[in-house]
C-alpha cells in the first residue's frame, strides 16, 4: 500500500556529486549552534559529528537541555532566534544546507528533503481550517497540484496512518490527541522526503496511545525504508525503533553506537546512568536510580569533560582536558578518558567516517 501511495507523488531525479551521498542521507560535521544572550553564547550544540545511512534510523537521547531539539532544528536550518549555526556543515541528501537562504530552504529542502513531527505537534494544526486542507497545502505549494488531486492523496495518507478518510473533513478540535499526532505523521510523509525527524512524538499522550504511535512509526519505517531520527529523553522508547543511538550531554556527543551497543554495552558513565534509571516493572526496587547533580551551564560550561561534576569515575584529567572520541567497537564511539588505553583514539571523526564508511 505504501509503495502505491508514494507513486502518486512526483519523483525527483537526484544525481550525487559525492559518492558518500549515495550511502548517507545525512552527514553532520563539527556542527556548532549557539544562542546569543545578554550573558553570553549558549553552546547548545558544540562540535557534533554524526552520520545517518539511507534506510536507517537514529535515536538521539539525553536530558532536557542537552541539545537534542537544537540539533534537529539545525538539520532543518530552522533554529529559532537568537540561535544560529555558527560552524560546521550539514549535508542532507547531497545538499549542504547550512548556508542556504530561507527562500531556497522553503522551496527545495523542508518537506521535500526533510520533514519534522515537532514536539507538541498536536497543537501545530490551525484550528480554523479542516484537516484535509492543511494536509494538501504542501502538495499544492511544492508541486502546483490540483486541489482535488491533492485531496485524494491526502485521504490515502490518512488511511496509511490508520485514520478514516473522513477525518479530512474534520477540524482539529474534533480529533483526539492520538488522532492529531497521526495527522502530523501523515503530513510529514506526504511529500515523500528521504528523512523524517520525530521530536518527542509521544509527548502528552497516554501509555496506550504512545505504544500505538511508536508501532505506527516502526511500521512506516519498515514499509518505506525511509531514514528516521527519533528524539527523546526516554531511552526505553528508542530501544524499540532505533538502529543507532546518539547520546548527548551538555551540547556534546558523549556516545554513539548501534542500539545493541548502547543498551547492552553502554560505555560512557552518563549513558550507564541513563540506562540504569529506566524503570523496570518486573524488578522490585526500593527507589529508582537517578543522576545526582544538575546539567552544566552551557554559557560557562565546566572545563574538561562536561559530565565530570556528576561522574563517579572523574579524574583530574577529566576535570582539566576535554576528552576526544575513542572507538570502542566497530561502530561504537565514546568521548571519555576512561578508554584512553583500550580504545582507538579518533582525532577527527569526520575524516574517520569518510575513510571507513561504517
Amino acid at each position: 500500500m505504501v509503495s502505491e501511495i508514494i507513486k502518486l507523488i512526483p519523483k525527483e531525479e537526484v544525481k550525487y556529486e559525492n559518492p558518500l551521498d549515495e550511502i548517507y542521507v545525512l552527514r553532520v560535521n563539527h556542527l556548532k549552534t549557539y544562542y546569543n544572550t545578554s550573558r553570553g553564547a549558549v553552546k547548545a550544540v558544540d562540535d557534533v559529528t554524526v552520520w545517518l545511512k539511507r534506510g536507517e534510523s537514529l535515536g538521539i537521547a539525553g536530558e532536557s537541555g542537552c541539545g537534542k531539539t537544537t540539533l534537529a532544528s539545525s538539520i532543518l536550518n530552522m533554529v529559532p532566534p537568537p540561535g544560529r549555526i555558527v560552524g560546521g556543515e550539514i549535508w542532507l541528501d547531497g545538499i549542504e544546507i547550512s548556508k542556504l537562504n530561507e527562500s531556497t530552504l522553503r522551496r527545495k529542502i523542508r518537506w521535500r528533503k526533510v520533514s519534522m513531527v515537532f514536539q507538541g505537534a498536536m497543537n501545530a494544526l490551525n484550528p480554523v481550517y479542516r484537516v484535509g486542507y492543511q494536509m494538501a497545502e504542501p502538495l499544492v505549494y511544492h508541486y502546483d497540484m490540483d486541489p482535488e488531486e491533492a485531496e485524494e492523496i491526502v485521504k490515502k495518507y490518512l488511511e496509511l496512518v490508520g485514520l478514516s478518510p473522513a477525518v479530512a473533513e474534520r477540524y482539529p478540535h474534533e480529533l483526539s490527541g492520538g488522532m492529531k499526532q497521526r495527522v502530523m505523521i501523515a503530513m510529514a510523509l506526504i511529500l515523500n522526503p528521504p528523512l523524517i525527524i520525530a521530536d518527542e512524538p509521544t509527548t502528552a499522550l497516554d501509555v496506550v496511545v504512545q505504544a500505538q504511535i511508536m508501532n505506527l512509526l516502526k511500521r512506516i519505517k519498515s514499509e518505506t525504508h525511509k531514514s528516521f531520527i527519533f528524539i527523546t529523553h526516554d531511552l526505553s522508547i528508542l530501544s524499540e525503533v532505533s538502529d543507532n543511538v546518539l547520546v548527548m550531554y551538555g551540547g556534546k556527543m558523549v556516545e554513539w553506537g548501534t542500539g545493541d551497543d548502547i543498551y547492552l554495552n553502554p560505555q560512557h558513565p552518563y549513558t550507564q546512568k541513563l540506562i540504569s534509571a529506566i524503570p523496570r516493572v518486573h524488578v522490585d526496587v526500593d527507589r529508582l536510580e537517578y543522576i545526582p547533580g544538575t546539567p552544566p551551564d552551557l554559557i560557562n560550561p565546566p572545563p574538561g569533560c562536561r559530565f565530570h561534576p556528576r561522574c563517579p569515575y572523574a579524574t583530574d584529567k577529566c576535570k582539566q582536558e576535554e576528552p576526544p572520541i575513542f572507538r570502542v567497537g566497530k561502530k561504537h564511539f565514546v568521548a571519555c578518558w576512561l578508554y584512553e588505553k583500550d580504545g582507538e583514539r579518533i582525532e577527527d571523526l569526520q575524516k574517520f567516517l569518510e575513510e571507513e564508511k561504517i
